[in-house]
């Protein structure tokens, strides 16, 4: 082989080498896919004669270009480096301290003037006027059916009382209105159960109704049956 072509040989080696050095280092350090704008072509560049020439020249350009950058950061004056730092902020400890004094200050008049609108003695509520309790309790009750009504009495605390041999009535509280209240109320606390009796297989009783009846309202709280109604009339002593 002559001298020509073992250099020629060398400088290929050394331009492989540097190209391998340069893909183990891009595959080191992935870089993210720059989207390419949809335009225009983009020229071509000319194909050289000679590529690995080249290579060692934009090397060595890329080499000179670096040591010109270092000489010229070396070269720099200490106050153009001290300008491009960053001022340091200032400390905002006092204008909050300040904010929040005002704060708690206008918090201090807000209550302060709340206060004031406040009477000082304040009208108590007036008391419901007591009900009186009676012990005998008066309903009604309505065969739907024959349309026939039946008013009876039932004990507070008593026995309880049979309607059609059916609906068995028992009474809990009975309560009027107080003699000074000029409107008049009567309310019953009832338990109704419902139990046909006279069957040859006795049932059960069964609850249909627990809770209070008024007087002056009987569709508040109705019995539901289908073939009785009954309500509260009253309670007397």
């Amino acid at each position: 082989m002559t001298r020509r072509g073992r250099l020629l040989a060398g400088v290929v080696a050394i331009g492989l080498a540097a190209a391998g050095i340069g893909v183990a280092q891009t595959e080191q350090q992935p870089q993210d896919a720059q989207p390419v704008p949809q335009g225009e072509p983009q020229p071509q560049q000319p194909v050289s004669a000679d590529p690995v020439a080249d290579i060692l020249i934009r090397q060595q350009q890329e080499q000179d270009a670096a040591r010109r950058a270092t000489e010229a950061l070396n070269r720099a004056p200490p106050g153009a480096l001290m300008q491009a730092q960053p001022r340091p902020a200032e400390p905002v400890e006092r204008a909050e301290a300040e904010e929040v004094e005002e704060d708690e200050t206008e918090d201090t008049e807000l209550a302060e003037a709340d206060t004031d609108d406040v009477p000082e003695t304040l009208e108590e509520p007036e008391e419901a006027p007591a009900r009186e309790r009676r012990p005998v309790a008066i309903i009604q009750a309505l065969d739907k059916t024959t349309a026939e009504t039946m008013r009876f009495e039932v004990q507070v605390g008593g026995p309880p009382v049979r309607f059609r041999n059916s609906l068995i009535f028992t009474a809990r509280a009975c309560e009027v209105n107080a003699a000074d209240d000029p409107q008049e109320e009567a309310a019953a606390y009832l338990e109704i159960r419902s139990q046909p009796s006279g069957t040859n297989q006795p049932t059960q009783a069964r609850q249909v109704f627990r809770g209070w009846m008024f007087a002056s309202a009987p569709a508040v709280n109705p019995l539901e049956h289908p073939n009785y109604d009954a309500w509260v009339v009253g309670c007397r002593a």
